[in-house]
C-alpha cells in the first residue's frame, strides 16, 4: 500500500469519527489502568459492568489495595482470569503506592514493571491518558493492519513498529482507536462487512477477493 492510500484511509476515518476514544469507562488515569488490565481476554462491555460495581466502592490505589485480593474478587469475578487479575491488581496498587506516590507513571518502563501490565496495556495508557502517539496492537488492529495492507507483519510487535512508521504523523494520536473500532464493528474476523466499509475501495483485501 502506498503513502497516498494510507493518507486517504485515515482522512476518511477521521472525518467519520473526529474524536475517537476507548470504549472503556473511566474517570481517572488510575481507573483506566485498572480497566485495561481487566480487559485482557475480556470485552470492554464486560469490563465496564465490573468496574461499574468496583469504582464506586474503590477507585484509588489505596482503596483497592485495602480490599485485598479476596475483597476485590467479588467485583470482577464475571471477567475471565479474574483470580490472576485480582492478584496482579493488588500488587500493582502496592507498587504504585510504594514507588510512585499513588500516581500512574507516564513512562513505558515504569508502566511495564507493574504486575499485569504488558506492552499493549502500557501503550493504551500512554496513548489514551497521556496523549502519546503509541499503537496498542490487539487482535483487531493486527487483523485490520494485515488484511487491509496498511501495515503487514507476522508478529504484534512488527505490526506495531510498521504502523508507527507508516501512518502519517497527523493521525498517529488517534489511529489506535480508529483501527480498533474499525476491526470491532466493520472489519470483523469471520465475515468482514466490506459493503459498509468507509475504506472499501482502498483496501487490499477487497481487491484480492473481487
Amino acid at each position: 500500500m502506498n503513502k497516498a492510500k494510507r493518507q486517504q484511509i485515515f482522512e476518511r476515518l477521521r472525518a467519520d469519527n473526529p474524536r475517537p476514544t476507548t470504549e472503556l469507562n473511566y474517570a481517572s488515569t488510575f481507573e483506566l489502568l485498572i480497566a485495561v488490565i481487566l480487559s485482557a481476554q475480556a470485552t470492554d462491555k464486560g469490563v465496564n459492568k465490573a468496574t461499574a460495581r468496583l469504582f464506586p466502592v474503590a477507585n484509588t490505589p489505596q482503596a483497592i489495595f485495602d480490599l485485598g485480593v479476596e475483597g476485590l474478587k467479588p467485583y470482577i469475578q464475571t471477567i475471565g482470569l479474574y483470580n490472576s487479575k485480582a492478584a496482579n491488581i493488588i500488587k500493582t496498587c502496592q507498587a504504585l503506592l510504594e514507588l510512585h506516590d499513588g500516581v500512574v507513571p507516564a513512562d513505558r518502563a515504569a508502566l511495564e514493571s507493574l504486575p499485569g501490565v504488558g506492552r499493549k496495556t502500557a501503550n493504551v495508557v500512554l496513548n489514551t491518558a497521556f496523549g502519546q502517539p503509541t499503537m496498542a496492537v490487539d487482535t483487531h488492529i493486527f487483523r485490520v493492519a494485515n488484511r487491509t495492507g496498511i501495515a503487514k507483519g507476522k508478529t504484534v510487535l512488527e505490526v506495531e513498529k510498521r504502523l508507527l512508521r507508516l501512518i502519517p504523523g497527523e493521525f498517529l494520536q488517534d489511529a489506535h482507536h480508529w483501527l480498533i473500532l474499525h476491526g470491532r464493528y466493520t472489519c470483523v474476523a469471520r465475515t468482514p462487512r466490506c459493503g459498509a466499509c468507509l475504506i472499501e475501495d482502498l483496501c487490499e483485501y477487497r481487491q484480492k477477493t473481487e
